[in-house]
């Protein structure tokens, strides 16, 4: 990174960490000690968890000196990465920690972060998710946030994802790729790959989540960690949650500032794409929505399909830790 996008990342992210409302020294040193102050986060190509990327200065205001994110090529990576203590915290698609939870996945799900990301495109022959029977759909891999997205919504309209739906898994090339030269009928659009297909008037938008029911009721992204993390670093814990509660929060009020600080941080690489997606995607709803709910529908209807062996009751109770938001909620008087 060179040295002027350093400064202007710096100018940026203290601005809104200033605009943040952060705790004085003197609240923070009346909290119990952080357990450590090391923090390793994930960096994703979809750049809708612009918060936990916002939230850098915010987390170091909460007292965090060594923050890493570790790079990974795609969503199906994060289960493992976490699971298995390669990463601390990440804010990943509902579907998929419902999945992880159901294989004994050490996650703990924390709190819901924002709503209505992902965006289903279609070609001249799909206008509507039923219309994806027998058709040609890429996702990223089997199991990814694509996948499973798209395997919801077309069991939550009586379609057998298993066998009514042709997957065509790839990386490289990428579905929306193979979805721009024709290759295949649907894809998934997660941002910048929304903005990316719209911009350039390839297919039509079938679903877009961030509007349409019953997705827009939900949050798609929720904020997990590593179980041991989390039960190990409960003071670490609570800070991460609030500093990225409050990035959400700066990205619903400032997405021009936001997107700024995560193109100058090399978390991609166009401010256009990520103002458009910021201004768009709803992360003001995390004071609103039922967090627990949202984990409740996403594993029925992985349950209905076949994807996952648990109910959403054994989901919930397993993998999902609530007392952190229930504090912030209390501390930020939501």
């Amino acid at each position: 990174m060179t040295r002027l996008h350093t400064r202007r990342r710096f100018l940026a992210t203290t601005a809104l960490a200033g605009a943040a409302g952060i705790l004085p020294p003197q609240v923070l040193a009346a909290e119990e000690r952080l357990e450590t102050t090391a923090l390793r986060l994930l960096h994703k190509p979809s750049i809708c968890g612009a918060p936990q990327y916002v939230a850098e200065e915010l987390l170091r205001a909460e007292g965090f000196t060594d923050i890493r994110y570790i790079k990974l090529a795609s969503s199906a990576e994060v289960n493992d990465a976490i699971m298995h203590g390669r990463a601390d915290f990440d804010a990943h698609f509902a579907p998929q920690w419902a999945s992880a939870i159901d294989g004994g996945g050490a996650v703990s799900v924390l709190a819901g972060v924002h709503v209505g990301c992902f965006v289903l495109f279609g070609n001249d022959r799909v206008h509507s998710i039923s219309d994806l029977r027998g058709k040609s759909v890429g996702v990223s891999g089997w199991g990814s946030s694509d996948h499973l997205f798209l395997a919801v919504m077309a069991a939550h309209i009586g379609l057998n994802p298993m066998n009514d739906i042709h997957w065509v898994t790839t990386l490289s090339p990428r579905p929306d790729e193979l979805f721009a030269d024709g290759k295949i009928d649907a894809c998934l659009g997660l941002p910048p790959v929304a903005q990316d297909l719209r911009a350039r008037k390839v297919g039509h938008v079938v679903v877009n989540s961030s509007m349409d029911r019953p997705w827009s009721q939900y949050f798609c992204c929720m904020l997990g960690g590593n179980r041991d993390f989390v039960r190990d670093h409960p003071v670490a814990t609570k800070r991460v949650l609030r500093a990225i509660l409050k990035a959400a929060d700066l990205c619903a009020n400032e997405p021009a500032r936001a997107a700024r600080v995560i193109v100058d941080g090399g978390f991609t690489p166009r401010y256009d794409y990520a103002f458009e997606a910021l201004s768009e995607i709803p992360y003001d709803k995390w004071r609103e929505y039922d967090h627990e709910d949202t984990l409740r529908f996403y594993a029925l209807r992985l349950h209905e399909a076949g994807l996952i062996k648990s109910s959403p009751q054994k989901i919930i109770a397993e993998g999902t830790d609530w007392r952190f938001l229930d504090e912030l909620k209390r501390d930020l008087k939501a």
